[in-house]
């Protein structure tokens, strides 16, 4: 439900910005407003879950972006500039602060084994609400009005508030104890003293997850704007129905791949190369649904990219889940960081590449160098594996063995 309000208000409020603010510099003000309230979230998440619960955290953003669409609800008539800064500001760091709380929360939740199956559930529901969210947005515009828009966001801010207070579920693992804390913070300590270990603390391979992740977003940014004017290029007279078709087909693979993992995980854990191959897959595909195919071919494209997208976010995720309970929240905040500044780096870029080079040239260039960067990756992982034991020890104790990457390997 609350993914649902949200992606039908990213097309609501986008035309709300141009509505308020009269200019398209406007509109990307705006935007660049709300991903850079997502960046500040994502570096204070880690200091914010050290301080309270993941539950609270997740219940406050609800209510504060809740009460932001209210807000907007009401005063949608005559929305002034600065309440419309304000209400993406908050809406932009309480979806950061959500997301990073609630990945992290997920085997404190479902327990550890169970974590895979939850985040494709997950991701699961996120593409449904994706496609719905998209679909209903013009008629609930027209029907309503941008009022009518913001309030159904609200409301789907509240429902989600409810259950999670309704439910409580469990978000933070059991306090060790300041004689066990201290033991594993001196045991972390040591071994960072020991071994080579990658930036920020984290071993080599997650902090190039992290980055890769970070890279993939940038890619992803030119698809999500180069869509509509391939849409309006291809399809003049239809072109709502042409991104319809694309995000269906895309949804359908997204959920495909939550059953394949499912059945072909049985408890193992998918790692650093199955990320890589699936990041490097999807960027391929991308680039192939910008080449002028005929729409049955199309269609089966945006699948195949949609199935190596969701394959990528639930590997992604239930890795970087692996880790212990104090380090996640850190992990997350890191990824929700590199992903926001990702995109937003490169929607202003490929919007502005979009007005000198043709949109299936911007994509290749786009997409190429997330293509890079999981060769890069795979690269790195291959020189890992061949390592001495006590950096493969470092890289790999905290989580199972997978078939991606066939060794001890620890979103």
């Amino acid at each position: 439900m609350s993914g649902y309000g949200n992606y039908l208000n990213l097309i609501a409020l986008s035309l709300f910005s141009y509505h308020v603010t009269g200019s398209a510099f406007g509109v990307g003000a705006v935007m660049a407003l709300r991903l850079f309230s997502g960046v500040l979230a994502g570096l204070g998440s880690a200091a914010l879950a050290a301080r309270t619960t993941r539950l609270r955290i997740m219940v406050g953003a609800d209510i504060g972006q809740g009460l932001a669409m209210t807000v907007l609800a009401v005063f949608a008539d005559r929305t002034p500039v600065w309440l419309l800064g304000c209400a993406v500001v908050v809406t932009g760091a309480g979806n950061v602060c959500f997301t990073v709380a609630l990945r992290s929360a997920v085997p404190a939740m479902v327990g550890p084994e169970a974590r895979t199956r939850a985040n494709g559930l997950l991701v699961t529901g996120r593409s449904i609400a994706t496609v719905l969210g998209f679909a209903s947005a013009a008629p609930v515009i027209a029907f309503g009005g941008y009022g009518a828009a913001f309030a159904v966001n609200a409301a789907s801010f509240a429902v989600c508030a409810v259950a999670l207070l309704a439910l409580r579920p469990r978000t933070d693992a059991e306090d060790p104890g300041p004689e066990k804390r201290g033991q594993e913070e001196g045991a972390e300590r040591a071994g960072r003293r020991r071994v080579w270990r990658g930036a920020a603390g984290l071993p080599g391979l997650l902090l190039g997850m992290i980055l890769l992740r970070g890279a993939d977003a940038f890619a992803s940014s030119s698809h999500n704007v180069a869509l509509p004017v391939v849409a309006h290029a291809t399809e003049p007279s239809g072109p709502a129905l042409f991104m319809t078709r694309f995000w269906v087909a895309w949804a359908v693979g997204t959920i495909a791949a939550h059953f394949v993992l499912k059945r072909a995980a049985k408890g193992s854990e998918w790692g650093e190369r199955a990320f890589a191959w699936g990041t490097l897959a999807m960027s391929v595909l991308f680039v192939a649904a910008f080449t002028g195919l005929p729409v049955a071919g199309l269609m089966a494209v945006a699948a195949c990219a949609g199935f190596a997208d969701g394959w990528t976010e639930i590997v992604y995720t239930s890795r970087l889940q692996a880790a212990p309970d104090r380090q996640r929240s850190r992990l997350f905040g890191m990824s929700a960081t590199a992903e926001t500044a990702g995109f937003a780096v490169g929607t202003v870029l490929a919007a502005a590449a979009l007005e000198v080079l043709p949109a299936p040239t911007v994509v290749g260039v786009f997409h190429g160098a997330a293509v890079c960067a999981a060769l890069l990756l795979l690269a790195f992982a291959a020189t890992a594996a061949r390592s001495p034991s006590p950096i493969r020890r470092s890289e790999g104790d905290t989580h199972g063995t997978g078939p991606g990457t066939g060794t001890p390997a620890g979103a």
